[in-house]
């Protein structure tokens, strides 16, 4: 008799629905503790770690989407600034900008 319910399978029964519960609740528990770490540790840590390493010669000062297929960007390379227009995958102009405000 394998339908009847006997006090013996409610428990064990409650005690699997239970740790079934358990296991979501910590499981949920982890995945919140994830994203909470990811936004305070997130890219911007990351990005200041990678950057106190070593002293880094180009980086984009500003960059300005056109349409979206192109882009501008302004980018600063050994103290000088280049405008660098970007589209489908390659290069379309690059004119020299003003001098970098660092040097």
């Amino acid at each position: 008799m394998a339908g009847v319910p006997t006090p013996q399978n409610a428990a064990m029964d409650l005690s699997n629905f239970l740790r079934a519960v358990f296991a979501l609740a910590l499981t949920l528990g982890l995945i919140g503790l994830a994203g909470v770490a990811l936004r305070k540790y997130g890219p911007d840590a990351m990005a200041r770690l990678a950057s106190q390493k070593k002293d880094r010669r180009m980086k984009v000062v500003e960059s300005l989407v056109l349409d979206p297929a192109r882009r501008l960007l302004i980018v600063e390379c050994d103290g000088r600034e280049r405008l660098v227009l970007l589209g489908e995958g390659r290069l379309l102009g690059d004119l020299p900008a003003k001098e970098s405000r660092d040097a």
